[in-house]
């Protein structure tokens, strides 16, 4: 309902409150209360341009206890009049007059009534009689909100825009100065708002946490790797106390290798290298790859079984290192999730990997592509993004050199090849920064930290490659004949054909390249399938993917080169490619079988097919966004998962688990130094493991060459016993034989093991299946 004169369009908003008492409003001509206004009715009208705006008395705010806010000059109306103008001189006029007013002392007295009124565009601020009571109201603000009875009267415009408020009223009525404190009062709605959120408990934050890193992307790989492990190797820990995969002779080796770090880093370190097999050699314990990276698991447990148990859960963290390390470079450098687990999983269970299984020293090669990631990231690269200098973190500059340092000291079979390649990367991107420099003329961020890092942690790969590399040295000053020749590595060189060749104990192609495998010399190494699906898939990452046209390219070039280098000699004799390193970069002579640098083009392989992938899967989400309706949407990102599913079956195993020969009896009493017949390479890894029930010193051992006393023994020890072979035997120091008659069938030893001994000067005791002779 409007008040005024007719035609002003002026509207009194009246104010509203359930909880305040307010005393209705008077007309000025009649003294008649004005009904309050209808909803409809409190929105201002605008006063016709040119005219002056006639003003109704507002309610009579004495009543409600309100207090007028707002300053004409501190908030000007939207709409109002530019500065400068009439209006704002009369409205400064107007501030003038109330500042008279506040120093009346009867106005002191008396209560206060709080106006609400706005000034509109091209009206001025007029001032009723004072003996009325009543104030100049204004109508032209745009956004006018109702007052809140809420001890003050608040007058706020919607968007922000703060209607003016005028001090308008009784001449002899005071005003509030501004900056003295209002009285506060609780807001009215209050009991009417929604509750505050609870502040959560300690536990409620801990639950949160939890779920939070549960529910991370790298929790979720790390714990998806360790179950596809556990299922890709089954069945390795369904006994994993009594059988080993593939077979039991190199596996007791590595398995004797674990344990033996570990009992003597606690027990005396200074003699790490000098192992209590091939007793009286020394630096027996770089005869070949040390596993010296898993000395931490050796540290617990102690005997043959816990030895068992231990390589069987190595074996499956091993592969599920492999996938998390390929999973997280292919993510790093730009690949999808889904295109991720597909280099990873191609990586670790590529088919020519089957036929590795006894290998670990072969298997452990997940801190390869997990060190090559983390180095990347803490340079802020990436193929897909380039160089990214604010992603530059020094931090993981040092996690990567720590993991790159970690598996060199697995051993040199897989670890010597990483460190030239990452010697190689170094060289490549030093080379690039400085080009860039040159051709831009600015200097490519860096940093001192980032320096530093890579300084340092290049001082400690090399450092540990060093003192790695230092016992093996000596190793070949000893025995040079242990020296590889190049005839050594055509016997281990693969054919071409050996690329499409899949080994025995793959389950969807073993049966099937059975004929293939017969017409290789050495099928173990020779057989280098990394999947047809991962060649299909890397194939079409050369026309459909994400990365660039020249990063494919370089891909593909790597693929290719990788691929000669690991058929040795069977390229053009290798005279231009593995012969080179053979004979000129330090330790490469030590490298028996080029096929394993099959690990590289594996690598290489599933980063092309993680780009085709990623692709696909980018392209998918594109469509299933545009489509409406989008039902068919969730079975097109399910079909995303096709390549990784068949990466995954072609990778299924039929690896056999035998049983571990049990351990001897006399083998637990028995002193050292000793020695156990029969003796061959096979059979003295067994006396290795079984060696692990406190380590006496052992005349047996098996590694990748066989030390010319050991052959004498082995010689002399076929007439045992007689003088002859007692005599040697003491002049080595060995105390006591073990003869084992599980092992004696078609030997010497089968018909003397029986002879009198009385006259030799030992005794002769019955332990079990054996015989033990002392000396």
């Amino acid at each position: 309902m409007t008040s005024g004169q007719p035609g002003t369009g002026n509207a009194r908003p009246t104010p509203t409150g359930a909880d305040a008492e307010v005393r209705p409003a008077t007309s000025a001509a009649t003294g008649a209360p004005i009904q309050p206004a209808r909803g409809s009715d409190q929105a201002p009208h605008k006063a016709p341009v040119g005219t002056t705006a006639d003003h109704s008395p507002p309610a009579d705010s004495a009543k409600t206890g309100t207090t007028p806010t707002g300053d004409p000059e501190t908030e000007p109306a939207q709409g109002g009049p530019a500065q400068g103008g009439p209006a704002q001189g009369a409205a400064r006029r107007g501030d003038e007059e109330d500042l008279a007013a506040k120093q009346s002392t009867a106005a002191k007295q008396s209560d206060s009534a709080a106006k609400q009124a706005s000034s509109g565009k091209g009206s001025d601020p007029a001032k009723d009689d004072a003996t009325k009571g009543s104030g100049p109201v204004t109508d032209a603000t745009k956004d006018s909100s109702p007052a809140k009875d809420d001890g003050t009267t608040d007058n706020t415009a919607k968007d922000g825009d703060a209607a003016k408020s005028a001090k308008a009223g009784d001449a002899d009525s005071p005003d509030k100065a501004d900056g003295e404190a209002k009285p506060v009062t609780p807001e009215r709605w209050e009991a009417f708002a929604s509750a505050p959120e609870p502040k959560p408990s300690m536990a409620t934050r801990a639950t949160r946490a939890v779920g939070r890193f549960l529910a991370h992307e790298w929790t979720l790989a790390t714990l998806g790797a360790l179950a596809l492990a556990v299922l890709m190797t089954w069945p390795t820990l369904r006994y994993p106390r009594y059988t080993l995969p593939q077979d039991y002779w190199d596996p007791s080796l590595q398995a004797w290798q674990m344990a033996w770090s570990g009992h003597i880093l606690l027990a005396d370190p200074a003699r790490l290298w000098q192992s209590n097999t091939f007793f009286p050699e020394l630096w027996s314990f770089a005869f070949s790859d040390t596993l010296l990276g898993y000395a931490p698991a050796g540290m617990l447990g102690s005997g043959p079984e816990d030895a068992v148990l231990r390589y069987n859960i190595m074996f499956v963290l091993a592969h599920a290192l492999a996938t998390l390390g390929a999973y997280a470079l292919a993510r790093q450098l730009g690949a999808g999730r889904i295109g991720a687990a597909v280099a990873g999983v191609s990586y670790t269970y590529a088919p020519w990997l089957l036929a590795q299984a006894g290998h670990l020293h072969v298997l452990s090669n997940g801190g390869i592509p997990l060190a090559l990631a983390m180095l990347a990231r803490g340079h802020g690269w990436s193929l897909r993004h380039g160089y990214r200098p604010e992603r530059r973190h020094d931090g993981w500059v040092y996690a990567g050199w720590l993991v790159a340092a970690w598996q060199l000291s697995l051993g040199f079979g897989i670890g010597l090849p990483f460190a030239y390649v990452l010697a190689g990367a170094v060289l490549v991107a030093a080379v690039l920064f400085a080009v860039r420099r040159l051709r831009t003329g600015q200097a490519v961020p860096f940093g001192r930290r980032l320096f530093a890092a890579d300084v340092l942690g290049g001082v400690l790969f090399a450092s540990v490659g060093l003192l790695m590399a230092f016992p093996f040295f000596k190793v070949t000053e000893l025995h040079p004949y242990a020296e590889r020749t190049v005839a050594d590595i055509g016997l281990f060189s693969p054919p071409a054909s050996g690329f499409v060749t899949a080994p025995a104990e793959s389950r969807i192609w073993g049966g099937l390249h059975e004929g293939a495998r017969a017409a290789l010399p050495w099928h173990p190494e020779m057989t280098l399938l990394p999947g047809f699906v991962l060649y299909a898939l890397a194939a079409g990452g050369l026309f459909f993917s994400v990365w660039r046209l020249r990063h494919r390219l370089l891909l593909l070039a790597g693929v290719l080169l990788t691929m000669v280098f690991a058929m040795g000699t069977r390229f053009f004799d290798g005279t231009f490619t593995y012969v080179p390193l053979f004979e000129h970069v330090p330790g490469w002579s030590a490298l028996r079988t080029p096929g394993r640098l099959m690990l590289w083009t594996t690598l290489l392989l599933g980063l092309l097919a993680a780009g085709a992938v990623t692709a696909l899967t980018d392209r998918v989400r594109e469509l299933t966004a545009q489509r409406i309706p989008s039902w068919p949407g969730p079975w097109l990102r399910m079909a995303t998962l096709l390549p990784l599913l068949l990466v995954t079956v072609e990778g299924l195993n039929t690896t056999p688990h035998p049983v571990v020969p049990t351990q001897p009896a006399a083998m637990r009493s028995a002193e050292g130094p000793l020695l156990v017949l029969p003796s061959n390479q096979s059979l003295d890894q067994h006396v290795m493991l079984w060696s692990t029930s406190g380590f006496p010193d052992v005349v047996n051992g098996g590694s990748g060459f066989t030390p010319r006393q050991l052959d004498d023994v082995r010689r002399v020890s076929q007439s045992f016993p007689d003088q002859t072979s007692v005599d040697y035997l003491r002049t080595l120091g060995v105390r006591t034989v073990v003869l084992l008659r599980s092992q004696l069938a078609g030997t010497p030893w089968e018909i003397t093991i029986n002879a009198p001994v009385e006259s030799l000067g030992i005794t002769r005791q019955e332990i079990g299946e054996a015989v033990v002779f002392r000396l």
